[in-house]
């Protein structure tokens, strides 16, 4: 999936390096962000296939600004995947309501995770779950 654009959204800066890392390594293109009002205005410029978005963010959350990214023409198509420290009950679910596509849990498995992106650029993501 080498050269594939990917936006990650994470308030926490040690996450963001490693999948940013990781994920840079594998050959992807990746834009970071460390809350919903940056990750809005790269938007404006950047057009990802996939967003890996934390669920708890400062400010606006992430869930709400998947709804935000879904209801609107220019970025409803872009693929985004859940991805949060705090995996309560119930929290696929509101993802998946929310209009992602899947959830993964951090930490991340360092092993896997270029894989699960790679199944949800594919696709056949929406079981992948760390």
């Amino acid at each position: 999936m080498a050269d594939e654009a990917v936006l990650i959204v994470d308030d926490n800066l040690t996450n963001l390096k490693l999948a940013k890392v990781l994920l840079t390594s594998e050959g992807y293109r990746v834009r970071t962000a460390i809350d919903a009002e940056q990750a809005l205005e790269i938007l404006t410029e950047f057009q990802p296939r996939l967003i890996l978005m934390d669920i708890q963010l400062p400010g606006m959350d992430g869930l709400e600004l998947t709804r935000l990214l879904k209801a609107d023409p220019k970025t409803r198509d872009i693929t985004v995947v859940a991805l949060t420290a705090y995996a309560m009950k119930g929290d696929d679910e509101k993802a998946l309501a929310s209009g992602c596509s899947g959830y993964i849990s951090k930490p991340i498995d360092t092993r896997r995770f270029g894989a699960e992106v790679a199944r949800y650029l594919q696709g056949s993501g929406t079981e992948a779950k760390a």
